[in-house]
C-alpha cells in the first residue's frame, strides 16, 4: 500500500501549484480531478477576460505571455495546461473524491476510481461547480441556466438576467449585441460596484438608454414556461414573456464535502476554520488552499491572491517531518 505524503484535490490553478512546491521538496504526491486540468475555467464563457493582469496569474514565477492587457480564458487554459504538461504533473482527471476520512495517521481517500492513502490532504476545490440556486418554483425548468458560455443561442430571444455581478453584466451586454431582448432583475439598487471598471460604463449606459431594461431592488418569484414573475421595489408583481433565463445567482464551495471531512464550518456564510499562517483546517494535516477557504464569501480569494497557500502548506508538512 503506497503512502503519498501529499494528496491534493483539485487540479485548478492553486491545486497546481501546491503540485509544483510538492515536486521541489522531493515529496511524493497526486492531484485527483474531477474534470479537465483547471476545470473552472474551462467552463467559463467562451470570451470572458480576467479582471487580473497576466503577472497576478502566474505561478511559480512561470512567465504568463499575453499580448492583450487582461489575458482571456483561452489563454488562462493554454498557460495552466501548459505548465501541467511542462513540470509532467501526476494528475488523474475525470475522477471524483467522494470521501476523506482519517485512521490514525493516515488518510484514506476514496474516488470513483479507488481509494489512496496520504499523509497529508490538500483540498483545493474552489466553488464553481456548484449553483448558489434560488429556490423559486420553475427553477429546475430546461430554459433556465445557471451558467453561461456564449451569446448566440439567445439570439432574438426574450432574455431575463437575474444579478448585477461581472458574470451577470457580461452576460447581458452579450446577449443584447446578439439581438436578445433583455432584462435584468437586480436585487440591490445599482450594478455592483466590483464589476470590471472598463465594462461597468457600458452596461449603464445601455440602461440609461433604455436598450436593456433593468428591474432595481427587485426579485423573480416564479419562472414559468413562457413568463416570469417578479416584484418590484414597491412590492408590485409583474409577469412579462420570456424565452431564457440565466441565473448569475453565484457559486458556492461543497459545503457537505467539507463537513463529512471533519472541517468545522463557522456562521452565516459558514467559513471553514483553518491556520491562516499554514492554512491547516482544525483536522491535524488537512490543508486548505484557494478560494475554498473563503465559504460563502467567494470573492475574498482569487489566483493572485491565494497563489501563497502552495508555498505555506509545503512548508508547514515539511517542518513536521
Amino acid at each position: 500500500m503506497e503512502i503519498l505524503d501529499i494528496l491534493i484535490i483539485g487540479a485548478g490553478p492553486i491545486g497546481l501549484n501546491c503540485a509544483i512546491e510538492a515536486q521541489k521538496n522531493n515529496l511524493s504526491y497526486l492531484i485527483i480531478e474531477k474534470g479537465t486540468i483547471v476545470n473552472s475555467l474551462y467552463h467559463y464563457p467562451l470570451y470572458m477576460r480576467f479582471f487580473s493582469t497576466a503577472e497576478k496569474l502566474e505561478i511559480d514565477g512561470t512567465p504568463f505571455i499575453s499580448p492583450a492587457p487582461k489575458p482571456g480564458r483561452q489563454e488562462a487554459l493554454e498557460y495552466y495546461q501548459g505548465i501541467a504538461r511542462q513540470r509532467d504533473l501526476s494528475i488523474h482527471l475525470y475522477e471524483k473524491v467522494l470521501k476523506v476520512f482519517k485512521i490514525d495517521d493516515v488518510f484514506e481517500i476514496e474516488t470513483t476510481k479507488g481509494k489512496y492513502f496520504a499523509k497529508n490532504v490538500v483540498i483545493a476545490t474552489g466553488f464553481y461547480d456548484i449553483p448558489n440556486v434560488m429556490n423559486i418554483p420553475g427553477e429546475n425548468l430546461p430554459k433556465v441556466q445557471h451558467y453561461y458560455t456564449e451569446p448566440y443561442p439567445y439570439a432574438r430571444q426574450k432574455v431575463v438576467v437575474i444579478g448585477c455581478s461581472n458574470s451577470a453584466v457580461d452576460a447581458a451586454l452579450e446577449t443584447y449585441r446578439k439581438g436578445a431582448e433583455v432584462t435584468m432583475i437586480i436585487r440591490h439598487s445599482e450594478i455592483s460596484k466590483s464589476v470590471k471598471y472598463w465594462v461597468k460604463p457600458d452596461i449603464e449606459n445601455r440602461i440609461s438608454e433604455g436598450n436593456i431594461k433593468a428591474y432595481f431592488n427587485a426579485e423573480i418569484i416564479e419562472v414559468k414556461e413562457q413568463s416570469v414573475i417578479f416584484k418590484d421595489h414597491d412590492h408590485q408583481i409583474h409577469e412579462i414573456e420570456n424565452d431564457f433565463v440565466l441565473a448569475m445567482t453565484g457559486y458556492l464551495p461543497d459545503f457537505e464535502f467539507l463537513r463529512n471531512s471533519g472541517i468545522e464550518l463557522n456562521g452565516e456564510c459558514l467559513n471553514p476554520q483553518y491556520n491562516m499562517e499554514t492554512m491547516e483546517t482544525n483536522i491535524s494535516n488537512l490543508y486548505l488552499a484557494g478560494v475554498v477557504c473563503g465559504g460563502k464569501d467567494t470573492h475574498l480569494w482569487f489566483i493572485e491572491n491565494s497563489r501563497v497557500h502552495a508555498e505555506m502548506i509545503v512548508k508547514n508538512i515539511v517542518s513536521k517531518r
